[in-house]
């Protein structure tokens, strides 16, 4: 028999007398509240809540990208999960219209309460960071002091372990790499994309040169298409890229990468969808992300100008930096630099076609 569920009231499984009761402005104790601490005590403490879910979700898919194997059912799990987590980098971004119905005296009337405390010493943020696969080496700093110096204890113990871990980048690279379709029986991908451009270059080149247009503009337009070829062969020469891999111009190794151009080829292939929508999910988070440390500059200069910030950084500019600097799936990003339209793209044999697809036999077993 199924044991009866026991009875559990709404208040209890939520525990809301604790989290009702977390909220202490330090204005309060001197007769003469600020009004506005309240407001960004709470958008802070709901941030929190939605980072404890985002590693949630992160570490979920880590877990399954870990596997040595992971079928399509994982992958649309994984698409589902990250889903989420853009959506919630949406509402992260939306909070800031709230917070910024306080204006720049309201928040003088209790940021003096507040130093030396500071966003920077959020550990469940810093975490997202490093798991999503922003480790020391890639970041920008200030002051010359390492990020984890904000925390002591346990809490800098599980920061340098996750450095040390494998992040969700090295496993996307991982997965990538082990993805089959680079080299499929009667089908060489990168020979055949290489084929491809070679036509399409060649193709741009002959229509320039039979316009009606001035010499002048013939000449710029044609440095343009050998620029384009350049780029190219330097795309297709392994040995360059992993010499701008080691130089850190680009995070995603070369095989990774055609993988990824491959997904975003093919991605109409019913077996690619899922994982080109993975792709574009990681981009979308990235800019996301981004997105937030932007508005977070542009909230600081409203608030505060060109104050240092109330943890020691220089405020708005250490921000500034952060923007691009702390971007990780560029690369995946650059995929788009690469695409060619569909009248070049390489036919794929009919074997390999029905390997991408979702057949049924109407064979009767």
């Amino acid at each position: 028999m199924s044991k009866k569920p026991s009875s559990v009231h709404y208040n209890e499984y939520l525990d809301l007398d604790k989290i009702l009761d977390a909220q202490h402005p330090l204005s309060k104790g001197n007769n003469n509240e600020a009004h506005e601490e309240m407001l960004f005590i709470i958008i802070h403490q709901t941030y929190e809540l939605w980072f404890k879910q985002i590693i949630h979700e992160i570490n979920s898919v880590i877990h399954l990208l870990s596997k040595e194997k992971m079928d399509e059912e994982n992958v649309g799990i994984v698409v589902g999960r990250f889903d989420r987590v853009s959506k919630i980098l949406d509402v992260l971004v939306q909070q800031l219209d709230i917070l910024e119905t306080m204006t720049a005296l309201d928040f003088l009337d209790f940021r003096n309460y507040l130093s030396p405390a500071s966003g920077f010493q959020s550990h469940q943020f810093r975490k997202i960071e490093v798991i999503l696969g922003l480790k020391i080496n890639k970041r920008h700093h200030f002051g010359g002091c390492p990020y984890h110096d904000q925390f002591s204890g346990e809490k800098k113990e599980e920061i340098l372990d996750l450095e040390s871990d494998n992040s969700l980048f090295t496993l996307v690279e991982k997965w990538l790499e082990r993805i089959p379709f680079l080299q499929m029986e009667g089908f060489d991908f990168i020979e055949q994309y290489k084929s491809a451009v070679a036509k399409m270059l060649d193709r741009e080149m002959s229509i320039i040169n039979s316009s009606s247009i001035s010499d002048n503009d013939k000449a710029i337009r044609i440095k343009m298409i050998k620029e384009n070829q350049k780029y190219f062969q330097n795309i297709f020469d392994e040995k360059n890229h992993r010499q701008s891999h080691e130089n850190g111009m680009t995070k995603l190794s070369y095989k990774a990468t055609m993988s990824a151009l491959l997904i975003n080829l093919y991605g109409e292939q019913p077996i690619l969808q899922l994982p080109y929508k993975f792709l574009r999910q990681l981009v979308e988070i990235d800019h996301k992300i981004s997105l937030w440390r932007f508005r977070h500059v542009q909230m600081v200069e409203k608030m505060l100008g060109q104050k240092i910030g109330t943890g020691g950084s220089s405020g708005q500019g250490y921000l500034k930096q952060t923007v691009d600097k702390h971007r990780l799936f560029e690369d995946i990003a650059n995929i788009a630099t690469l695409m060619i339209s569909r009248e070049y793209l390489p036919k794929l044999p009919t074997n390999i076609e029905e390997k991408l697809s979702f057949n049924f036999s109407n064979k009767k077993i």
